[in-house]
């Protein structure tokens, strides 16, 4: 199983990669670059925000809802801390990108305060996905509780 972070879309595939090439597999909906494997079937909810952050946890890519939930336009958001720039604080102290950064294991269900920049406090719940590939990184889903 694979998901898009860009549009969201959830699909199937016996490789990571695109043919007999080493290149990523990418989105055939939307074209984005490269796709997250969730080893898992995983249906985010329609409200949720993607954002991919490189093996620092600095985003490089802000996807499907985030600018609903956080107000941010991408480009105020890259190449900047995923933490800082969405002001998250999780419940219980812990921090589950870190431990994804680290470990190359995916966090589910983490009660966070997001506080985007000039944008209003929001409770949400993340999941956080390793990225397995030589370069690492993360991808975030944070699905706001309303």
């Amino acid at each position: 199983m694979f998901i898009c972070p860009n549009c969201g879309r959830r699909l199937t595939a016996g490789e990571r990669t695109a043919g007999f090439r080493n290149i990523p597999r990418g989105c055939d909906r939307c074209g984005f670059g490269f796709l997250f494997e969730l080893l898992d079937d995983y249906y985010p909810d329609p409200t949720a925000a993607f954002f991919v952050c490189d093996r620092e946890a600095r985003v490089i890519s802000c996807g499907k809802g985030s600018f609903e939930l956080t107000g941010l336009e991408e480009e105020r958001a890259i190449g900047r801390p995923v933490r800082d720039v969405l002001g998250l604080r999780f419940a219980d102290g812990q921090d589950p990108i870190e431990t994804t950064l680290e470990w190359g294991v995916r966090v589910m269900g983490k009660q966070v305060h997001v506080e985007a920049e000039g944008d209003l406090p929001e409770e949400a719940t993340a999941d956080v996905f390793p990225a397995y590939d030589e370069d690492g990184g993360l991808l975030l889903v944070l699905t706001p509780k309303r």
